[in-house]
C-alpha cells in the first residue's frame, strides 16, 4: 500500500514506524461498497488492545480505536485518557506487537448537548486537542438538538476538518442508554441533516442513527430490538450522499443479527462496553470488588470506578495482562468474522493501489 497516512500523523511517528494510521475517510470511502464492517473499539481500559490488535493482525482486517468525549476528553473523562495519552498507548501497542494493518483513532461521541457557546466552545477546543494528538476521524454528535440547530452546530465544528485528511461521522436521533426509550430516526430527518451539511460544504462518510440499539449492557432477560428495515431506508436514502451508516450499541447483540447489520449500509460497528466487560474479568478478584464497592457505595455505574482505580489497574501483574490480552483476541476475532471483516486489509490495499 502507498504512504497515505495523513501528514499530521506521519509528522509525530518515528521516520522508520511501520504503524498504519489512516484517515477513516481514505479507509471507509473505499470500502463503502463492499458488505462488511470495521469493527469500532471503545478503548476504557488499555489491557484489552493488544489481544485486538493481535487478532486483526491475524485476520488481515481494518479495525479502528475510539474514545468518547465522556471516556476521554481535554480532562481524562472517566477513564483518565486524555487526547494525547489514548494516542500515544495506541501507538505504543502498535509499535510493540507489530501491528502494521490499517486502523484510524475515531473521536466518539464529540456531543453537544444544547447550544450554549460554553457547550459547543467545550466540544471545539476536543476537536482541536484530538486533532494534535493525531486522531484520524471525528464524530460530531448534536443529536440533542433539532435538526436545523444540529446542522447549524455540525457545520460550524465541522468546517475546520474539511481542510485536514481526516475522516467525519455525525448523527441524527439521540442513541440511547440501555434502560432508556428513545425515537427512532426517519428518512425524512436524516436526508434533511444530510443535505443540509452538504449545502455547507460538510461532507461526512458516516451518519449514525437511532435504530432501537442501546449503549450498555442490556439487562438480564432484556431483548435487543434493533430496525434494519428503517436503517437500510435511511442508508438508501443518504447513499447518493456518499454516506454509509454507523452502528452504535453493539455490546449484546446475537451474533446472528451481526451478520445482517452489513446488508443494511452498516460500515462501522462501534463496539464498546464489550471491551470493558473483558477487562474487569481478567482483573485481580481483590481489585474488581474493591472497584464495585466505591461503584455502590457512590451510586455509580461500575464503570466510573475507571479513574479513582487507574494506577492500579495499570499496574496488575503480567499473568492478568495476558489474560486479558488473550480474551480480547478472541473476541475480537469472532467480532470481525461476524462482520465479514476478514481480509479487509488486503481489500483496501488494493482499492487504494
Amino acid at each position: 500500500m502507498l504512504d497515505l497516512r495523513p501528514r499530521h500523523v506521519r509528522n509525530k511517528l518515528e521516520a522508520t514506524s511501520k504503524v498504519c494510521l489512516l484517515s477513516s475517510k481514505t479507509i471507509l470511502d473505499a470500502l463503502k461498497e463492499e458488505p462488511m464492517i470495521v469493527m469500532a473499539c471503545n478503548i476504557r481500559i488499555k489491557h484489552v488492545v493488544a489481544g485486538i490488535m493481535k487478532a486483526a493482525q491475524e485476520e488481515d482486517a481494518v479495525v479502528a480505536f475510539e474514545i468518547a468525549k465522556s471516556e476521554g476528553g481535554l480532562e481524562g473523562g472517566y477513564t483518565g485518557f486524555t487526547p494525547k495519552s489514548f494516542w500515544e498507548m495506541l501507538i505504543h501497542y502498535a509499535e510493540k506487537g507489530g501491528f502494521t494493518k490499517p486502523f484510524f483513532i475515531h473521536g466518539d461521541h464529540i456531543t453537544v448537548k444544547n447550544q450554549s457557546k460554553e457547550e459547543i466552545e467545550s466540544s471545539r477546543k476536543l476537536i482541536d486537542a484530538e486533532l494534535k494528538a493525531g486522531f484520524t476521524s471525528f464524530c460530531i454528535d448534536a443529536s440533542f438538538n433539532e435538526i436545523p440547530d444540529n446542522t447549524k452546530i455540525t457545520t460550524e465544528l465541522a468546517k475546520p476538518l474539511m481542510k485536514e485528511d481526516v475522516g467525519l461521522e455525525v448523527e441524527v436521533g439521540e442513541i440511547t442508554h440501555v434502560g432508556k426509550e428513545g425515537r427512532l430516526s426517519t428518512v425524512e430527518e436524516s436526508v434533511e441533516f444530510i443535505s443540509g451539511l452538504h449545502k455547507n460544504g460538510i461532507k461526512p462518510s458516516l451518519l449514525a442513527v437511532y435504530n432501537g440499539s442501546k449503549h450498555g449492557n442490556y439487562r438480564a432477560g432484556e431483548e435487543v430490538h434493533i430496525d434494519l428495515k428503517r436503517t437500510k431506508e435511511i442508508y438508501e436514502a443518504v447513499k447518493p450522499y456518499g454516506v454509509s451508516i454507523a452502528q452504535h450499541g453493539i455490546t449484546g447483540t446475537p451474533v446472528n443479527l451481526l451478520d445482517q447489520f452489513r446488508f443494511h449500509g452498516i460500515r462501522k460497528g462501534n463496539v464498546g462496553t464489550n471491551w470493558q466487560n473483558v477487562a474487569h474479568a481478567c482483573l485481580p478478584e481483590e481489585l474488581m470488588e474493591r472497584m464495585k464497592k466505591w461503584a455502590q457505595e457512590n451510586n455509580q455505574n461500575i464503570k466510573m470506578a475507571t479513574k479513582p482505580f487507574l494506577e492500579e489497574i495499570n499496574s496488575i501483574p503480567q499473568k492478568y495482562t495476558d489474560k486479558c490480552t488473550e480474551q480480547a483476541y478472541k473476541e475480537a476475532k469472532a467480532f470481525i468474522r461476524a462482520f465479514n471483516a476478514k481480509g479487509s486489509a488486503s481489500l483496501l490495499a488494493k482499492k487504494l493501489s
